[in-house]
């Protein structure tokens, strides 16, 4: 019996000890009789009291049980309170410490506002109808202006990503249609300014070739017989050579070529049929005489084209048009010749945007000294765009068009940015050039910036709900 006496006693003696113990570790009370190996008694240290607002209060137990007032158990024990300071937080934020919390200088408050956003501040404490407390608003957290502050954690969550603003070419290729066209200037036509007859034509077909000076045709012309008659008799009048000067003008105004006019003045003879000659190297593209025909003043007997140089007109949708100028090189596939391209550049962008295609034509002059290139022909055009001239540019993903306004976010390091306004010019290989409102050197975000102007705006959003006479 005593044996079991001493053992009862021992335990209960352990189990009071456990119980104090666990007490002073809760509530901070010291022990005496706690001693450490060395036999010193230890005093455990309690925990920190919660500071701040009543927020709810929590089962006595630690049980998931809550109430917004305060409340009792069934059997008689108070609920705990909860305090600001002992609430779950899920901010990025490390354990604040004591001595952390004692070397920091204290944020200096400059109003409190409504928790639910609406327009009233408080330059003192105060809770709305609810009994929700007002947020207070710190001097580095409302600075005037529409800096964002995001923390550390959040941004790499989000995956934020700046890059330096440097200057670059931007440029780029617009590639086009196209189609080969004859050179308006080169293309010449032989016709008549009087009625004729046709008496001989050369052997020349359409699609021939043909070279400056070759006889392309004899007709008799009754009223060329007519004047060339009276040149010559100006011509043979004794005393009279200050009158051919009317003839000769007569014979030229009815297309009679030089040479022809230099042979009568020669021979002293007036042929009875004249020869119309090619007036320029180039291909047959029409014929439409033949031996023994009428030809009215006007008729066009032969069409030709000198095909040494030739025009490729394309057609640059108007979005693009800006990127396109004068003397920009341009690289030329033809469809049916694949293996080869020709380089030229743009010599006009012509004045009108077609109203149902709503792009302008541009024309591009290059060489066809080997005569490949034909009328009609179909090509695929290059047109280098843009500036020679290293111009501050980023990526086009860092640019937010609104459609009324292009915004970029400027990351002003340590988690801060700023959105600001940015006038663009030219586009090309996945860059932007900036005109105006950043400058070289700057850092812009270039992924994830539709959250941080999201958050931007709605800073400003809550700006514009605050009294002007509450601001700092």
């Amino acid at each position: 019996m005593k044996r079991l006496a001493r053992t009862g006693l021992t335990l209960a003696a352990v189990l009071a000890a456990g119980g104090g113990g666990y007490l002073a570790g809760v509530r901070g009370i010291p022990v005496a009789g706690l001693r450490d190996w060395f036999g010193a008694e230890r005093t455990l240290l309690a925990q920190p009291t919660g500071t701040g607002a009543v927020i709810y209060y929590q089962d006595p137990d630690g049980r998931l049980i809550y109430s917004a007032t305060p409340r009792q158990t069934a059997d008689g024990r108070s609920f705990r309170t909860v305090r600001a300071s002992e609430d779950v937080s899920f901010e990025d934020k490390p354990p604040a410490t004591a001595e952390a919390t004692a070397q920091r200088s204290p944020r200096r408050v400059i109003y409190y506002r409504n928790p639910m956003g609406l327009p009233d501040t408080s330059p003192v404490p105060k809770k709305d109808s609810m009994g929700m407390d007002y947020i207070p608003v710190h001097l580095d957290e409302d600075d005037g202006g529409t800096v964002v502050r995001v923390s550390l954690g959040k941004l790499q969550r989000t995956g934020v990503r700046s890059e330096l603003v440097v200057r670059r070419i931007v440029g780029g290729l617009v590639r086009v249609p196209g189609m080969v066209q004859l050179d308006e200037r080169r293309i010449s036509v032989v016709a008549t300014r009087s009625n004729a007859f046709v008496n001989e034509v050369a052997n020349v077909t359409t699609g021939d070739r043909v070279t400056k000076g070759q006889m392309l045709l004899r007709l008799y012309s009754p009223d060329i017989a007519a004047a060339g008659a009276l040149f010559l008799t100006d011509l043979n009048s004794v005393g009279r050579d200050s009158l051919t000067g009317g003839a000769r003008q007569r014979l030229e105004n009815l297309g009679l070529p030089p040479e022809a006019i230099a042979e009568i003045e020669r021979t002293r003879k007036v042929p009875l049929s004249m020869m119309w000659r090619a007036p320029r190297d180039g291909v047959v593209l029409e014929r439409n005489v033949v031996e023994g025909m009428k030809a009215s003043p006007g008729d066009v007997l032969f069409r030709l084209a000198d095909l040494a140089t030739i025009w490729v007109l394309a057609d640059v949708p108007e979005f693009d048009l800006g990127a396109v100028r004068i003397g920009a090189p341009v690289t030329i596939r033809i469809r049916s010749l694949p293996a080869s391209s020709l380089t030229g550049r743009v010599s006009l962008i012509y004045p009108q945007v077609g109203e149902t295609t709503r792009a302008t034509r541009v024309r591009i002059e290059i060489g066809n000294p080997d005569g490949v290139l034909l009328p009609n022909m179909y090509a695929e055009v290059e047109i280098s765009s843009g500036n020679a001239a290293l111009v501050v540019a980023i990526p086009d993903n860092a640019v937010i068009d609104t459609g009324t306004r292009q915004v970029v976010i400027l990351d002003r390091g340590e988690g801060r940015f700023e959105p600001r306004e940015v006038k663009i010019g030219l586009r090309g290989d996945g860059f932007t050039e900036i005109r105006e409102g950043i400058a070289e050197g700057d850092r812009v975000v270039v992924a994830a910036n539709f959250l941080i102007d999201a958050e931007s705006n709605l800073k400003a959003a809550l700006r514009g709900l605050t009294p002007p006479e509450a601001r700092p």
